[in-house]
Order: C-alpha cells, then structure tokens, then sequence
C-alpha cells in the first residue's frame, strides 16, 4: 500500500510510543526522534510504500536505543491475556462451528490490542458483541473454493494475543486436510509474533512453522529471506492476518494466487484502501490480473 497523508502523524505516534518503550533517557529519546524525522523528511512522499518506511524507522529506533525488542513485556502479557480467554472463546466456538464464525474469531484477535487494553477490560463482551456483527466484505465463499481445490496454506500472522486466536482458525483449516505453514517474523519489530511468541503457545504442534527471515512491518518483499521467498511462491492459498500484511501484499504481483486479508480496518488509510469504514472487519480475496 501506497502512504496516505495521515500516515505521517500515525508514524509519529508510533515512533514515539516505541522510544517510550525502547528507553528511558531524555537525551536519546530527542537525538532517535530526531533520526525518525530525518527519515521520514527524506522518505514520506507520494508513491512510497508504508510498509518500507515504517520498517526502517522502527530499525532506527532500535539501533539508536540498543534495545532489540522494545514490545518485549507489552507481548508477553498479550499472549498469556489470550491465552486465560482460550476456553471461554472455545465454549462459544461450541454454539457455532462454522468456518466463518471461527475466520470471525481470529479476526477479533486483530480487533483487540491485549496488552494495551489491560486485564481490567470485560474481553468476553467485547468478543461476543464483535461475533453479532457481519463482517463488512465477507468473501467466506470463495474461501471455502480455495479451501476445497488447495492442499497446502501459507498462514501470514500478525501480532502476539492475536496467535492464540489464529490458532483455533488453524485447527479448524487443519480439519479440512490442508497442509499449513504458518510465518512469523525472524526479529522482533512492533508487537508482531516471533518464533519465540509462536512456540510459547505451541503453534509449532498445528503446522510448519517458519521465520520470514526479517523484521519488516507485515510482509516486504525485497527483505524476505531466500528461503521465504521460496514457499512463499510456491504457495497459491495464503490467509494473510492484519494490516502490515495487507500493507505489503497489495506491493506485491498476486497473479495465480488466492489470497485473503482477514483484519479489522483500525486505521483511516486502510479503510480507504479497502473502501470500508473505519472499525469495520474484513474478510476480503485479494484480486488478482491475470
């Protein structure tokens, strides 16, 4: 994806909030935001990518600060909040198996931010309200078309918390006899799944798990590893989770792939890109020229 103007102010926020974490001196926090306006004055134009500037400045923030994982304890407690909520998600899960309902599900764990919102929220509530909506693109055929014509699947996460969710949806793809590879990130960057994330609640027990080799915001091609890049092209079904995989996937050439991006649309940008509304979920084939 393309920036919008509103990215600048968001990558600001996020840069801020990622030298908060990163460190507590004054004087580095001043001469690493200096460093992000530096590269945003240099990078942030019409035609650039999101993806590729925001990769860069968070590895900016990262060298500046020597601190290699600044969302260390903000993923930590996101993983164990999802994980205390896997049973009364799987006991819903009970009152309605369906395909949708369980793409529904993962799609919450996109929704919310677990860390951020804290333990004191009423997250069970929040689910259930989120399961009642209709999904605003809800292309839940044509996955299933792609499910029934596939034998593998290149699963693309996205944040930790949000793993635990996608898991059920994983399980529930395992059922239909797909072959599934899941992709984390190989560093750590935002608050995105890394192996170590993926392990700790045992992803590695319903599929391929597999680095992509970078630490780049959702999916940049140019960064991908040899070996990603190979499953990568060598796969034709891929579920692509949040918006920094969305981001990279629409710089990409699709051509002969079916791809769904699975989000909730929490910026303004993408909910242009993808003409929702702001706040709406997605389930969305990505469309390809052949």
């Amino acid at each position: 994806m393309k920036v919008y103007p509103e990215c600048g102010p968001c990558m600001l926020r996020q840069a801020g909030e990622a030298i908060d974490l990163a460190t507590d001196d004054q004087k580095l926090k001043i001469d690493t935001i200096n460093e992000v306006f530096k590269h945003l004055a240099n990078n942030f134009k019409p035609g650039a990518s999101s993806n590729k500037i925001g990769s860069n400045m968070h590895r900016i923030i990262k060298r500046k600060t020597k601190c290699h994982d600044p969302y260390i304890n903000k993923k930590e407690i996101g993983n164990q909040i999802a994980i205390d909520l896997l049973p009364k998600v799987q006991e819903i899960l009970k009152n309605d198996d369906s395909l949708e309902n369980y793409v529904k599900i993962a799609i919450i764990g996109n929704i919310l931010d677990f860390a951020a919102l804290g333990l004191d929220i009423d997250f069970e509530k929040m689910i259930n309200d989120s399961l009642k909506r209709d999904l605003a693109i809800n292309h839940i055929e044509d996955l299933k078309k792609s499910i029934e014509k596939s034998d593998s699947l290149l699963y693309l996460a996205d944040n930790t918390g949000e793993i635990v969710f996608d898991k059920l949806l994983i399980e529930k793809l395992r059922g239909y006899g797909l072959d599934i590879t899941i992709a984390v990130k190989e560093k750590p960057i935002l608050n995105d799944a890394c192996m170590e994330d993926a392990i700790a609640i045992g992803l590695q027990k319903q599929a391929n798990l597999v680095s992509t080799g970078t630490d780049s915001v959702g999916v940049v091609y140019d960064d991908l590893s040899f070996e990603f890049r190979e499953i990568f092209n060598s796969h034709n079904f891929i579920i692509s989770k949040g918006l920094g995989n969305y981001e990279g996937l629409t710089e990409i050439d699709l051509k002969n792939k079916d791809v769904f991006y699975l989000f909730s649309a929490k910026c303004s940008a993408i909910a242009k890109d993808s003409n929702v509304n702001l706040g709406d979920t997605v389930l969305l084939k990505a469309k390809t020229v052949v």
